[in-house]
């Protein structure tokens, strides 16, 4: 993993004009006064781009590919935070917003994670920025790294693969270079949008302040090429390769009570998809919880999660030899549609991303087992909170 020299983060953060932490979150007092997130329609390609207005926004795509018998998970997320003290300077160089970004591989057969992590300010004035996100679509870039959302795809071949996708919908474009890894990926829409929550309008607490407009890709499918330590593999078209990209933004962060949150984002081997989250309080109880299920098959309707109605329960843990952090490698969800299992492939997927947002977080490829043991899908598993509290 690459680091920025402390000294050199120092300066950065100077030159923003921040003297608080990198994510300032709100008081009880200024989350009581948030203003209330209205159901509204979400349109393409505006709402794919960034929404400077809101607090916090994140684009998140990770998933799993294979090259020659290798296995492979990744991800690649873009976070975008609004810095409230600079909205008013007139000064070209004011922060107005910071820009980070996390990017990973899992080496299934290696048994090893390798990340990195940037950060940059985005002030409006290309010319001296290093990096920018789109407010009308997505558009995101961090000197080296990018995620940007291309036109429509050619008509399909007369003998698409397994892996050719929908054809005719659009695909996103994610390029990270770094030293010991590289990603060219490009992830191909095969369904509509998931709008989770109501509509789009996702709760995240007790409160109806604290909620998020909140739409999902999944069963994207993915062709390019992954580099890991120089060696360069292209990923097999005729593999069941397959992305899922998470967009979403808020004015209102995490309720207080809550140290930290646990999130499934699954592409079953049938082609449905599965989300489940929950927000922990300190002594390992749920806050709020939630989720959703969208069915293969065609037109059946999504199923919403109501907050009871998911449930977590830790089967087995690891502890980091790094932070002596212990997380749940191995879950089991029960949800409205069916129990699963979740099983990490390999337990070490920790990310240290204190030189960028400033939190420890555990996230990583894992397989999707129904109640009789079979393996249904794979996905991501993400754990926040367990190497303290995380302050948003």
């Amino acid at each position: 993993m690459q680091h920025e020299p402390p000294g050199v983060l120092r300066r950065q953060l100077l030159a923003t004009g921040l003297s608080a932490a990198l994510w300032p979150g709100p008081t009880l007092a200024q989350a009581s006064a948030t203003p209330l997130l209205q159901r509204r329609l979400l349109q393409a390609p505006r709402d794919l781009g960034s929404h400077p207005d809101y607090a916090i926004e994140w684009w998140y795509l990770t998933g799993y590919a294979s090259s020659g018998g290798r296995e492979f998970g990744f991800q690649v997320t873009f976070f975008r935070s609004r810095v409230p003290a600079t909205q008013t300077m007139r000064s070209r160089f004011a922060a107005r917003q910071l820009i980070f970004a996390h990017a990973a591989v899992t080496d299934v057969q290696g048994k090893k994670l390798w990340h990195d992590q940037r950060i940059a300010r985005a002030s409006g004035a290309a010319e001296i920025d290093r990096a920018a996100a789109s407010n009308s679509d997505t558009g995101l870039r961090l000197r080296d790294w990018s995620l940007l959302h291309e036109a429509a795809l050619a008509a399909p071949r007369a003998a698409p693969d397994v892996n050719a996708g929908a054809g005719q919908r659009s695909h996103y474009r994610a390029r990270v270079t770094s030293p010991d890894f590289g990603l060219d990926l490009q992830c191909s829409e095969t369904q509509p949008w998931l709008l989770q929550g109501d509509g789009g309008l996702s709760r995240k607490g007790p409160q109806t302040a604290q909620a998020s407009y909140y739409y999902s890709l999944p069963q994207l499918a993915v062709r390019g090429q992954i580099t890991l330590q120089g060696q360069q593999f292209q990923l097999d078209t005729r593999a069941p390769n397959a992305a899922w990209l998470d967009h979403e933004w808020s004015q209102s962060l995490l309720p207080p009570q809550a140290v930290g949150w646990d999130w499934i984002g699954m592409n079953l081997r049938d082609g449905s998809a599965l989300t489940a989250f929950r927000l922990r309080d300190p002594s390992g109880g749920t806050v709020w919880g939630g989720g959703s299920f969208r069915s293969a098959v065609p037109g059946a309707p999504t199923q919403v999660f109501a907050p009871d109605e998911v449930l977590f329960e830790p089967l087995r843990y690891w502890r980091s030899p790094l932070t002596q952090a212990r997380y749940p490698v191995e879950w089991r969800v029960r949800t409205p549609v069916a129990v699963y299992r979740v099983q990490a492939v390999i337990d070490d997927q920790e990310l240290d991303s204190r030189n960028s947002t400033g939190a420890v977080y555990w996230e990583g490829l894992s397989e999707l087992f129904d109640n009789n043991g079979k393996l249904v899908g794979r996905g991501y598993l993400e754990m926040t909170g367990y190497a303290g509290a995380l302050r948003l």
